[in-house]
Protein backbone atom coordinates (compact mmCIF):
# COMPACT_ATOMS: atom_id res chain seq x y z
CA UNK A 1 0.00 0.00 0.00
CA UNK A 2 1.04 3.60 -0.69
CA UNK A 3 0.59 6.67 1.49
CA UNK A 4 3.12 9.38 0.71
CA UNK A 5 3.39 13.17 0.88
CA UNK A 6 5.06 14.73 -2.15
CA UNK A 7 6.44 18.18 -1.22
CA UNK A 8 7.11 20.64 -4.01
CA UNK A 9 9.06 23.87 -3.83
CA UNK A 10 6.50 26.68 -3.77
CA UNK A 11 8.46 29.84 -2.96
CA UNK A 12 6.58 31.47 -0.06
CA UNK A 13 3.55 29.17 -0.45
CA UNK A 14 2.33 25.57 -0.31
CA UNK A 15 2.20 22.93 -3.05
CA UNK A 16 1.61 19.34 -1.94
CA UNK A 17 0.56 16.00 -3.42
CA UNK A 18 -0.66 12.91 -1.59
CA UNK A 19 -0.11 9.53 -3.25
CA UNK A 20 -2.25 6.72 -1.87
CA UNK A 21 -3.80 3.36 -2.68
CA UNK A 22 -1.61 0.73 -4.29
CA UNK A 23 0.80 0.56 -7.21
CA UNK A 24 -1.87 -1.26 -9.21
CA UNK A 25 -4.57 1.27 -8.27
CA UNK A 26 -2.81 4.52 -7.30
CA UNK A 27 -4.70 7.56 -6.09
CA UNK A 28 -3.76 11.23 -6.05
CA UNK A 29 -4.77 14.27 -3.99
CA UNK A 30 -3.49 17.73 -4.93
CA UNK A 31 -3.29 20.47 -2.27
CA UNK A 32 -2.63 24.08 -3.32
CA UNK A 33 -0.35 25.28 -6.09
CA UNK A 34 1.83 28.01 -4.62
CA UNK A 35 2.15 31.61 -5.94
CA UNK A 36 3.26 32.73 -9.40
CA UNK A 37 6.25 30.92 -10.93
CA UNK A 38 5.51 27.64 -9.18
CA UNK A 39 3.17 25.81 -11.54
CA UNK A 40 5.51 25.74 -14.56
CA UNK A 41 8.86 24.99 -12.86
CA UNK A 42 7.67 22.75 -10.00
CA UNK A 43 4.09 21.45 -10.19
CA UNK A 44 3.57 20.76 -13.89
CA UNK A 45 6.83 18.77 -14.32
CA UNK A 46 5.88 16.60 -11.35
CA UNK A 47 2.42 15.95 -12.78
CA UNK A 48 4.10 14.94 -16.04
CA UNK A 49 6.33 12.50 -14.11
CA UNK A 50 3.25 10.99 -12.49
CA UNK A 51 1.62 10.63 -15.90
CA UNK A 52 4.73 8.89 -17.19
CA UNK A 53 4.88 6.57 -14.18
CA UNK A 54 1.27 5.59 -14.83
CA UNK A 55 2.05 5.09 -18.53
CA UNK A 56 -0.59 7.53 -19.72
CA UNK A 57 -0.60 8.71 -23.31
CA UNK A 58 -1.04 12.31 -24.45
CA UNK A 59 -4.72 11.50 -24.95
CA UNK A 60 -5.20 10.28 -21.37
CA UNK A 61 -6.18 12.54 -18.50
CA UNK A 62 -4.45 11.98 -15.16
CA UNK A 63 -7.14 11.16 -12.57
CA UNK A 64 -7.00 13.48 -9.55
CA UNK A 65 -9.23 12.02 -6.86
CA UNK A 66 -9.36 15.32 -5.00
CA UNK A 67 -8.12 18.85 -5.65
CA UNK A 68 -8.10 20.64 -2.29
CA UNK A 69 -7.74 24.41 -2.17
CA UNK A 70 -6.79 25.22 1.42
CA UNK A 71 -7.79 28.89 1.16
CA UNK A 72 -7.80 32.03 -0.96
CA UNK A 73 -4.35 33.53 -0.64
CA UNK A 74 -2.10 34.18 -3.61
CA UNK A 75 0.71 32.00 -2.25
CA UNK A 76 -1.63 29.00 -2.29
CA UNK A 77 -4.09 29.65 -5.12
CA UNK A 78 -2.13 31.19 -8.01
CA UNK A 79 -0.50 27.96 -9.19
CA UNK A 80 -3.88 26.23 -9.37
CA UNK A 81 -5.26 29.17 -11.37
CA UNK A 82 -2.32 28.81 -13.78
CA UNK A 83 -3.21 25.13 -14.10
CA UNK A 84 -6.94 25.69 -14.71
CA UNK A 85 -6.25 28.46 -17.23
CA UNK A 86 -4.12 26.08 -19.31
CA UNK A 87 -6.80 23.39 -19.04
CA UNK A 88 -9.46 25.85 -20.23
CA UNK A 89 -7.23 26.81 -23.18
CA UNK A 90 -7.04 23.10 -24.07
CA UNK A 91 -10.79 22.72 -23.76
CA UNK A 92 -11.38 25.76 -25.98
CA UNK A 93 -8.98 24.30 -28.55
CA UNK A 94 -10.79 20.91 -28.34
CA UNK A 95 -7.60 19.27 -27.09
CA UNK A 96 -7.44 16.51 -24.45
CA UNK A 97 -7.28 17.74 -20.86
CA UNK A 98 -4.28 16.74 -18.77
CA UNK A 99 -6.29 16.20 -15.59
CA UNK A 100 -9.56 14.55 -14.67
CA UNK A 101 -10.48 16.14 -11.34
CA UNK A 102 -13.04 13.94 -9.63
CA UNK A 103 -13.72 16.24 -6.67
CA UNK A 104 -12.84 19.83 -5.81
CA UNK A 105 -12.86 21.26 -2.28
CA UNK A 106 -12.91 25.03 -2.04
CA UNK A 107 -14.48 27.52 0.38
CA UNK A 108 -14.90 30.84 -1.40
CA UNK A 109 -14.87 33.96 0.77
CA UNK A 110 -18.46 34.91 -0.08
CA UNK A 111 -19.58 31.47 1.11
CA UNK A 112 -17.65 31.92 4.35
CA UNK A 113 -19.29 35.25 5.12
CA UNK A 114 -22.63 34.06 3.66
CA UNK A 115 -22.91 37.40 1.93
CA UNK A 116 -21.60 39.43 -0.98
CA UNK A 117 -18.08 40.80 -0.42
CA UNK A 118 -18.70 43.57 -2.97
CA UNK A 119 -18.39 46.45 -0.49
CA UNK A 120 -15.28 44.92 1.03
CA UNK A 121 -13.69 44.45 -2.40
CA UNK A 122 -14.63 48.03 -3.31
CA UNK A 123 -12.84 49.34 -0.23
CA UNK A 124 -9.80 47.22 -1.01
CA UNK A 125 -9.71 48.40 -4.64
CA UNK A 126 -10.14 52.04 -3.65
CA UNK A 127 -7.24 51.93 -1.21
CA UNK A 128 -4.80 49.55 -2.89
CA UNK A 129 -5.60 50.01 -6.58
CA UNK A 130 -6.83 47.70 -9.31
CA UNK A 131 -3.54 45.81 -9.65
CA UNK A 132 -3.72 44.60 -6.05
CA UNK A 133 -7.18 43.06 -6.52
CA UNK A 134 -6.75 39.45 -7.54
CA UNK A 135 -3.40 38.80 -5.89
CA UNK A 136 -1.22 41.48 -7.44
CA UNK A 137 1.43 43.45 -5.50
CA UNK A 138 0.08 45.32 -2.48
CA UNK A 139 1.88 48.68 -2.03
CA UNK A 140 3.75 48.83 1.27
CA UNK A 141 2.80 52.45 1.97
CA UNK A 142 -0.87 51.55 1.59
CA UNK A 143 -0.44 48.57 3.95
CA UNK A 144 1.20 50.90 6.47
CA UNK A 145 -1.87 53.14 6.52
CA UNK A 146 -4.08 50.17 7.42
CA UNK A 147 -1.61 49.08 10.13
CA UNK A 148 -1.74 52.59 11.60
CA UNK A 149 -5.53 52.38 11.84
CA UNK A 150 -5.54 48.90 13.36
CA UNK A 151 -5.03 47.71 16.92
CA UNK A 152 -4.16 44.21 15.68
CA UNK A 153 -0.57 42.90 15.42
CA UNK A 154 1.20 43.48 12.12
CA UNK A 155 1.07 39.76 11.23
CA UNK A 156 -2.73 39.65 11.48
CA UNK A 157 -3.17 42.78 9.38
CA UNK A 158 -0.77 41.53 6.69
CA UNK A 159 -2.23 38.00 6.59
CA UNK A 160 -5.78 39.33 6.48
CA UNK A 161 -5.00 41.76 3.68
CA UNK A 162 -3.50 38.96 1.59
CA UNK A 163 -6.74 36.99 2.00
CA UNK A 164 -8.86 39.99 0.99
CA UNK A 165 -6.58 40.60 -1.99
CA UNK A 166 -7.33 37.09 -3.24
CA UNK A 167 -11.15 37.26 -3.11
CA UNK A 168 -11.27 37.82 -6.86
CA UNK A 169 -8.92 34.88 -7.40
CA UNK A 170 -11.35 32.69 -5.48
CA UNK A 171 -14.18 33.80 -7.78
CA UNK A 172 -12.09 33.03 -10.82
CA UNK A 173 -11.10 29.61 -9.53
CA UNK A 174 -14.72 28.69 -8.91
CA UNK A 175 -15.61 29.84 -12.43
CA UNK A 176 -12.73 27.84 -13.89
CA UNK A 177 -13.78 24.75 -11.94
CA UNK A 178 -17.35 25.07 -13.24
CA UNK A 179 -16.10 25.48 -16.81
CA UNK A 180 -13.95 22.34 -16.45
CA UNK A 181 -16.68 20.32 -14.77
CA UNK A 182 -14.99 19.90 -11.40
CA UNK A 183 -17.61 18.82 -8.83
CA UNK A 184 -17.57 21.46 -6.07
CA UNK A 185 -17.66 20.20 -2.47
CA UNK A 186 -19.70 17.20 -3.55
CA UNK A 187 -19.14 15.40 -0.24
CA UNK A 188 -20.81 18.38 1.48
CA UNK A 189 -23.79 18.77 -0.87
CA UNK A 190 -21.98 21.62 -2.60
CA UNK A 191 -22.02 23.70 0.57
CA UNK A 192 -19.38 25.20 2.83
CA UNK A 193 -16.79 22.81 4.29
CA UNK A 194 -16.55 23.17 8.07
CA UNK A 195 -15.69 21.20 11.19
CA UNK A 196 -18.58 19.94 13.29
CA UNK A 197 -19.04 17.66 16.27
CA UNK A 198 -19.57 14.00 15.37
CA UNK A 199 -19.05 14.71 11.66
CA UNK A 200 -18.38 11.62 9.57
CA UNK A 201 -15.04 11.10 7.90
CA UNK A 202 -14.98 11.54 4.14
CA UNK A 203 -13.49 8.61 2.23
CA UNK A 204 -11.61 9.36 -0.99
CA UNK A 205 -11.48 6.56 -3.57
CA UNK A 206 -12.37 4.05 -0.84
CA UNK A 207 -8.86 4.40 0.61
CA UNK A 208 -8.05 7.70 2.34
CA UNK A 209 -10.22 9.00 5.17
CA UNK A 210 -10.35 12.76 5.66
CA UNK A 211 -11.57 14.53 8.79
CA UNK A 212 -12.34 18.25 8.60
CA UNK A 213 -10.64 19.89 11.59
CA UNK A 214 -11.16 23.54 10.62
CA UNK A 215 -12.65 26.01 10.20
CA UNK A 216 -15.31 25.45 12.87
CA UNK A 217 -18.90 26.00 11.78
CA UNK A 218 -19.66 28.21 14.80
CA UNK A 219 -16.73 30.49 14.01
CA UNK A 220 -17.85 30.87 10.40
CA UNK A 221 -21.27 31.91 11.64
CA UNK A 222 -19.58 34.50 13.87
CA UNK A 223 -17.62 35.80 10.88
CA UNK A 224 -20.88 36.23 8.96
CA UNK A 225 -22.39 38.23 11.83
CA UNK A 226 -19.27 40.37 12.05
CA UNK A 227 -19.47 41.11 8.32
CA UNK A 228 -23.06 42.31 8.68
CA UNK A 229 -22.11 44.51 11.63
CA UNK A 230 -19.19 45.94 9.65
CA UNK A 231 -21.51 46.86 6.76
CA UNK A 232 -23.90 48.66 9.12
CA UNK A 233 -21.08 50.53 10.84
CA UNK A 234 -19.56 51.47 7.48
CA UNK A 235 -22.83 53.01 6.34
CA UNK A 236 -23.33 54.84 9.63
CA UNK A 237 -19.79 56.11 10.21
CA UNK A 238 -18.46 56.67 6.68
CA UNK A 239 -14.90 55.57 7.49
CA UNK A 240 -12.01 56.04 5.08
CA UNK A 241 -10.88 52.88 3.20
CA UNK A 242 -7.82 52.28 5.46
CA UNK A 243 -9.93 52.69 8.60
CA UNK A 244 -12.71 50.52 7.17
CA UNK A 245 -10.29 47.75 6.26
CA UNK A 246 -8.59 47.97 9.65
CA UNK A 247 -11.98 47.64 11.34
CA UNK A 248 -12.64 44.46 9.37
CA UNK A 249 -9.38 42.71 10.11
CA UNK A 250 -8.81 40.52 13.13
CA UNK A 251 -7.45 37.03 13.68
CA UNK A 252 -10.63 35.40 12.35
CA UNK A 253 -10.10 36.50 8.74
CA UNK A 254 -6.81 34.68 7.97
CA UNK A 255 -7.47 31.80 10.38
CA UNK A 256 -10.98 30.88 9.23
CA UNK A 257 -9.91 30.97 5.60
CA UNK A 258 -7.87 27.75 5.89
CA UNK A 259 -9.18 24.23 5.56
CA UNK A 260 -7.48 21.96 8.10
CA UNK A 261 -7.67 18.26 7.32
CA UNK A 262 -6.45 15.05 8.93
CA UNK A 263 -5.74 12.43 6.24
CA UNK A 264 -5.55 8.76 7.23
CA UNK A 265 -4.80 5.52 5.46
CA UNK A 266 -4.64 2.49 7.69
CA UNK A 267 -2.79 3.57 10.82
CA UNK A 268 -0.81 6.36 9.11
CA UNK A 269 -1.86 9.99 9.51
CA UNK A 270 -1.03 13.40 8.04
CA UNK A 271 -2.26 16.69 9.51
CA UNK A 272 -2.54 19.35 6.80
CA UNK A 273 -3.01 22.81 8.29
CA UNK A 274 -2.95 25.51 5.59
CA UNK A 275 -2.39 28.88 7.28
CA UNK A 276 -4.55 28.20 10.34
CA UNK A 277 -3.52 29.27 13.83
CA UNK A 278 -2.11 26.61 16.14
CA UNK A 279 -4.53 27.18 19.01
CA UNK A 280 -7.50 27.01 16.64
CA UNK A 281 -6.18 23.74 15.20
CA UNK A 282 -6.06 22.29 18.72
CA UNK A 283 -9.63 23.48 19.33
CA UNK A 284 -10.73 21.88 16.07
CA UNK A 285 -9.05 18.59 16.92
CA UNK A 286 -10.88 18.56 20.25
CA UNK A 287 -14.17 19.54 18.59
CA UNK A 288 -14.15 16.57 16.22
CA UNK A 289 -12.98 14.14 18.89
CA UNK A 290 -9.43 13.52 17.68
CA UNK A 291 -7.77 15.14 20.69
CA UNK A 292 -8.76 15.02 24.34
CA UNK A 293 -8.25 18.16 26.45
CA UNK A 294 -4.69 18.32 27.74
CA UNK A 295 -3.66 15.21 25.79
CA UNK A 296 -1.46 14.62 22.73
CA UNK A 297 -2.18 13.65 19.14
CA UNK A 298 0.42 11.55 17.33
CA UNK A 299 0.66 11.92 13.57
CA UNK A 300 3.22 10.77 11.06
CA UNK A 301 3.40 14.07 9.15
CA UNK A 302 2.57 17.60 10.24
CA UNK A 303 2.48 20.32 7.62
CA UNK A 304 3.48 23.14 9.95
CA UNK A 305 0.88 25.94 9.91
CA UNK A 306 1.44 29.16 7.98
CA UNK A 307 4.92 28.32 6.72
CA UNK A 308 6.31 28.23 10.25
CA UNK A 309 5.19 31.72 11.29
CA UNK A 310 5.79 32.09 15.02
CA UNK A 311 2.70 34.29 15.26
CA UNK A 312 0.54 31.24 14.44
CA UNK A 313 2.32 28.87 16.81
CA UNK A 314 3.30 28.33 20.43
CA UNK A 315 5.13 25.65 22.38
CA UNK A 316 1.86 24.07 23.50
CA UNK A 317 0.97 23.29 19.88
CA UNK A 318 4.23 21.39 19.33
CA UNK A 319 3.86 19.59 22.66
CA UNK A 320 0.34 18.40 21.85
CA UNK A 321 0.67 17.61 18.13
CA UNK A 322 3.57 15.19 17.95
CA UNK A 323 4.88 14.16 14.53
CA UNK A 324 7.60 12.05 12.99
CA UNK A 325 7.96 14.50 10.09
CA UNK A 326 7.55 18.30 10.18
CA UNK A 327 7.17 20.06 6.81
CA UNK A 328 8.01 23.78 6.73
CA UNK A 329 7.01 25.34 3.39
CA UNK A 330 8.62 28.72 2.78
CA UNK A 331 11.60 30.44 1.20
CA UNK A 332 12.13 33.18 3.79
CA UNK A 333 9.72 35.74 2.33
CA UNK A 334 7.61 37.39 5.04
CA UNK A 335 10.23 35.98 7.44
CA UNK A 336 8.99 32.38 7.21
CA UNK A 337 9.89 29.85 8.43
CA UNK A 338 10.84 31.74 11.56
CA UNK A 339 13.68 30.68 13.82
CA UNK A 340 11.42 31.08 16.87
CA UNK A 341 9.12 28.35 15.53
CA UNK A 342 11.99 25.91 15.12
CA UNK A 343 13.21 26.77 18.61
CA UNK A 344 9.74 25.97 19.97
CA UNK A 345 9.69 22.66 18.10
CA UNK A 346 13.09 21.52 19.38
CA UNK A 347 12.28 22.57 22.94
CA UNK A 348 8.98 20.71 22.85
CA UNK A 349 10.44 17.49 21.39
CA UNK A 350 13.74 17.39 23.25
CA UNK A 351 15.78 14.39 22.11
CA UNK A 352 12.88 12.57 20.43
CA UNK A 353 13.38 11.26 16.91
CA UNK A 354 11.89 13.39 14.12
CA UNK A 355 12.71 14.85 10.72
CA UNK A 356 12.41 18.51 9.71
CA UNK A 357 11.71 19.09 6.01
CA UNK A 358 12.49 22.53 4.55
CA UNK A 359 11.57 23.49 1.01
CA UNK A 360 14.69 25.66 0.42
CA UNK A 361 18.34 25.64 1.59
CA UNK A 362 19.02 27.37 4.89
CA UNK A 363 21.23 30.09 3.41
CA UNK A 364 18.61 30.99 0.80
CA UNK A 365 15.90 31.18 3.46
CA UNK A 366 18.11 33.36 5.66
CA UNK A 367 18.85 35.76 2.81
CA UNK A 368 15.13 36.51 2.34
CA UNK A 369 14.45 36.50 6.06
CA UNK A 370 17.19 39.08 6.54
CA UNK A 371 15.77 41.28 3.78
CA UNK A 372 12.28 41.07 5.32
CA UNK A 373 13.66 41.74 8.81
CA UNK A 374 15.53 44.86 7.69
CA UNK A 375 12.55 46.16 5.70
CA UNK A 376 10.28 45.73 8.72
CA UNK A 377 12.85 47.42 10.98
CA UNK A 378 12.98 50.43 8.63
CA UNK A 379 9.18 50.73 8.73
CA UNK A 380 9.16 50.42 12.52
CA UNK A 381 11.73 53.22 12.82
CA UNK A 382 9.64 55.42 10.53
CA UNK A 383 6.49 54.68 12.52
CA UNK A 384 8.27 55.45 15.80
CA UNK A 385 8.81 59.02 14.61
CA UNK A 386 5.05 59.64 14.82
CA UNK A 387 4.17 56.92 17.35
CA UNK A 388 6.89 56.95 20.05
CA UNK A 389 5.54 53.78 21.66
CA UNK A 390 6.39 51.68 18.60
CA UNK A 391 8.82 48.84 19.28
CA UNK A 392 11.75 48.74 16.88
CA UNK A 393 13.43 45.38 16.44
CA UNK A 394 17.23 45.19 16.75
CA UNK A 395 19.45 45.02 13.68
CA UNK A 396 19.58 41.61 12.03
CA UNK A 397 22.10 39.24 13.58
CA UNK A 398 22.95 36.08 11.67
CA UNK A 399 23.98 34.46 14.96
CA UNK A 400 20.82 35.39 16.89
CA UNK A 401 18.24 35.34 14.11
CA UNK A 402 19.51 33.10 11.31
CA UNK A 403 18.52 29.49 10.63
CA UNK A 404 22.03 28.58 9.52
CA UNK A 405 23.35 29.55 12.94
CA UNK A 406 20.46 27.82 14.72
CA UNK A 407 21.17 24.45 13.15
CA UNK A 408 24.93 24.98 13.50
CA UNK A 409 24.56 25.65 17.22
CA UNK A 410 21.79 23.12 17.94
CA UNK A 411 23.23 19.60 18.04
CA UNK A 412 20.77 17.11 16.57
CA UNK A 413 19.94 14.20 18.86
CA UNK A 414 20.10 10.62 17.63
CA UNK A 415 17.36 10.13 15.04
CA UNK A 416 16.84 13.83 14.38
CA UNK A 417 17.41 14.93 10.78
CA UNK A 418 16.99 17.94 8.52
CA UNK A 419 16.09 17.33 4.88
CA UNK A 420 16.04 20.01 2.18
CA UNK A 421 13.75 19.78 -0.84
CA UNK A 422 15.81 19.59 -4.04
CA UNK A 423 14.21 21.73 -6.72
CA UNK A 424 15.27 19.32 -9.45
CA UNK A 425 14.14 16.06 -7.83
CA UNK A 426 11.09 14.65 -6.11
CA UNK A 427 10.91 15.04 -2.33
CA UNK A 428 8.60 12.30 -1.13
CA UNK A 429 7.88 11.23 2.45
CA UNK A 430 6.80 7.58 2.21
CA UNK A 431 4.78 6.32 5.15
CA UNK A 432 4.07 2.91 3.63
CA UNK A 433 5.53 1.40 0.46
CA UNK A 434 7.71 3.83 -1.56
CA UNK A 435 6.10 5.21 -4.70
CA UNK A 436 9.42 4.74 -6.50
CA UNK A 437 9.57 7.85 -8.69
Amino acid sequence: MIFSLDVRRARNGDCLLIHFGSKRKPGLIMIDGGPANVFKPHLEPRLDQIRQARKLTSQDALPVDLLLMSHVDDDHIRGILDLTREEIDRANAHEPLKLNVLDFWHNSFDDMIASSPAKLTEMFRTHFGEAAVGGGPIPHDAIEKVREESDEPREIVDSGLRVLASIAQGFRLRQDATRLGYPLNSDFDGKLIAARKKAKKVTVAKKVKLTIVGPARTELEALHEKHQEWLKALEAEGKSPPAALAAYLDASVPNLSSLVVLAEQGKKRMLLTGDARGDKILEGLELVGLLKPGKKLNVDILKVPHHGSAHNLDSDFFRRVVAKHYVFSGDGEHGNPERESLEMLFRARGKSRFVVHLTYPLDEIDAKRKADWEAQRTREKTRKATKPGTNVRPAWSATKHGLVAFFRDTPLANGQKVRIVDGGNAHVIDLLDPIGF
